[in-house]
């Protein structure tokens, strides 16, 4: 059976049994809070359970080494939704240690990607269009750093409203220890 086929099959159950009403809430975060976190499998339960939070407390962005990079791209359009929309008022990246954005390596990604079939034409082509992939593929040298250029990123976006604190955090993702790095209610 199919990954997909075993997810269908338990979600047919899980509807039928009703167990989706234990997490019925608004689409607005209880406690006002938006977290931008990194997609690690090992942050996706304890993360919450660390930070206290249950379902419906905060928005959660989730991607690679909870990064912000484009002020204006996906992820930054979220926080702005989140902000304005949803009615969080503070903001709170958290990293975590052994990231592996912080390994991360161009060339050797780059290689991957021709290996799982991607051509040199296409690369060319990219490069060409003035994508440059070995800095977009880039990591951060350390976690502190990536966090705290996504804190800042955030703190002086032209659209962030002002009052808005963003704090910087790293997690310790063996046993949920969180480490403040960048206060956010400092700078405001």
């Amino acid at each position: 059976m199919s990954q997909v086929s075993d997810i269908l099959k338990f979600n047919e159950k899980f509807v039928e049994n009703k167990e989706y009403e234990a997490y019925l809430t608004s689409r607005f975060p209880n406690k006002k809070l938006l977290i931008i976190t990194c997609m690690d499998t090992r942050l996706v339960e304890l993360l919450p359970k660390a930070m206290n939070f249950r379902n419906g407390d905060v928005k959660i962005i989730k991607n690679a080494g909870a990064v912000i990079s484009q002020p204006f791209g996906s992820v930054m359009r979220s926080v702005m939704v989140a902000l304005y929309e949803l009615s969080a008022d503070e903001v709170i990246v958290v990293g975590h240690h052994g990231c592996g954005m912080a390994a991360l390596n161009a060339e050797h990604m780059i290689q991957s990607i021709k290996e799982r079939g991607i051509s040199d034409e296409v690369l060319s082509t990219l490069e060409n269009a003035g994508i440059k992939l070995n800095k977009w593929l880039k990591g951060f040298d350390s976690i502190e750093e990536g966090v705290i250029q996504t804190v800042e990123l955030i703190k002086h976006h032209p659209l962030l409203p002002p009052g808005v604190p963003v704090h910087g955090m790293i997690m310790d993702p063996a046993t949920g220890a969180l480490e403040l790095v960048s206060d956010g209610y400092t700078s405001i």
